[in-house]
């Protein structure tokens, strides 16, 4: 446990700056502050008050435009016990999800789990740790202890995966490594999901080594996939190939610009008994743009997923072209009455702002298309109603005509 701080560096904050924080939103913006005191550094635990000096927060300190990330809203110790009260409540809503033969989930969604700055993964055993600010990270040593509480014998370990999610100057003064280890992991380590065999190099792989957050959409795919030709574009470890593949797809192919993705979703392939089964599971390793152009192949079944293409608003319109040239060409290859499955990440691009997107490539690629369903991220990264800014993940399921 940290040492009690008996008085915390204050922020005060401009009059009629207050609402948002009485409103519930987890992030004070630095134009709101009227004056600090103590002189705060990036990732100090600070308390927070309205001009008139009432007590409204307790949260981590940022240098930037968000400065404060608002963790309670009483003056409160952030120790071990703290973090497990939060690391159970996720848990039971976790289990509100009646997951079904499936050994990995997101445990800690940041803003979503009353914890701004953390994301915390399971994986069968092992829980992955990433933090997204300084403060998140420095109290390492009290969310390690409430993981071993949660989780007791069935924690094998816990892999801090933070130096890529970090501020560049923290960053260079750590690096990712285990914080617990009861035995030798040995990886890739596999999990199920949804009765599927995945294997997770979370020291090397993307993220925490797989993106959970496309559980319930694969299982969608699953429902329109048998007989058909699928194109799994930017496939990464696979994930939408082996659903369609277990699910009777007369052929997929997975395309992907990174060998080292291709190699994942090959084992991921060899993992479920697919190769024999289904011998009609292709891997290219070739940029999707170029992949596209080159073949003239038709499918009945195209997913777009590309990683996000813009993290900033001044990158954004950069961004929105190239959602539309991207799903221009996929939709100019569905056949008749195909199905595509298209998603945007990019938290700066909004649901509106990427569904319009698609209609313009739509039309320029000359096509009518229904929709036939709006996706989100799976319920395991859950949105705080009062952040809406954690819905990052859109997805539309369109009939080409």
């Amino acid at each position: 446990m940290n040492a009690p701080q008996s008085v915390p560096p204050a922020i005060h904050l401009k009059p009629g700056k207050d609402a948002f924080v009485r409103r519930f939103h987890p992030w004070i913006f630095s134009g709101a502050i009227a004056r600090t005191e103590d002189n705060p550094k990036d990732g100090d635990v600070v308390e927070v008050f309205d001009h008139h000096r009432n007590f409204l927060a307790t949260g981590h300190f940022h240098e930037g435009s968000i400065a404060v990330k608002i963790l309670s809203l009483e003056p409160i110790e952030l120790d071990t016990d703290f973090f497990l009260k939060k690391l159970q409540q996720a848990r039971r809503v976790r289990g509100l999800l009646n997951l079904t033969d499936t050994t990995c989930y997101r445990l800690i969604h940041g803003e979503g789990d009353g914890l701004p700055g953390l994301i915390i993964d399971w994986y069968g055993g092992v829980a992955v740790f990433q933090a997204h600010s300084v403060g998140m990270h420095r109290q390492r040593a009290e969310i390690t202890g409430a993981l071993q509480q949660l989780y007791g014998t069935d924690l094998q370990a816990i892999y801090d995966k933070s130096a890529e999610t970090l501020p560049d100057r923290y960053a260079a003064t750590i690096q990712n490594d285990y914080l617990f280890q009861t035995t030798e992991i040995i990886l890739p380590h596999p999990v199920r999901e949804n009765g599927h065999t995945f294997l997770i190099d979370w020291e090397t792989g993307q993220k925490t080594g797989f993106f959970l957050d496309q559980r319930d959409n694969r299982q969608l795919l699953a429902r329109y996939a048998p007989g058909k030709r699928v194109l799994n574009a930017f496939c990464y470890s696979g994930g939408f190939s082996i659903y369609a593949l277990a699910a009777g797809a007369a052929q997929v192919h997975s395309v992907d610009a990174s060998a080292k993705a291709i190699g994942l979703t090959e084992r991921n392939i060899a993992a479920n008994g697919l190769q024999t089964d289904l011998p009609n599971g292709e891997v290219f390793t070739d940029d999707v743009q170029k992949f596209l152009r080159a073949h003239d192949h038709q499918y009945d079944l195209i997913v777009l997923d590309p990683p996000a293409y813009a993290k900033s608003m001044e990158a954004r319109h950069r961004a929105v072209q190239g959602y539309k040239r991207l799903n221009a060409e996929g939709i100019r290859r569905l056949a008749p009455g195909g199905i595509l499955f298209t998603f945007s990440c990019s938290q700066v691009v909004d649901r509106e702002l990427f569904y319009n997107t698609v209609v313009a490539a739509a039309l320029e690629a000359g096509r009518p298309v229904r929709v036939l369903h709006q996706l989100s991220q799976a319920p395991d990264h859950p949105v705080n109603a009062f952040h809406p800014e954690g819905s990052y993940l859109k997805g539309l399921v369109l009939e080409v005509e």
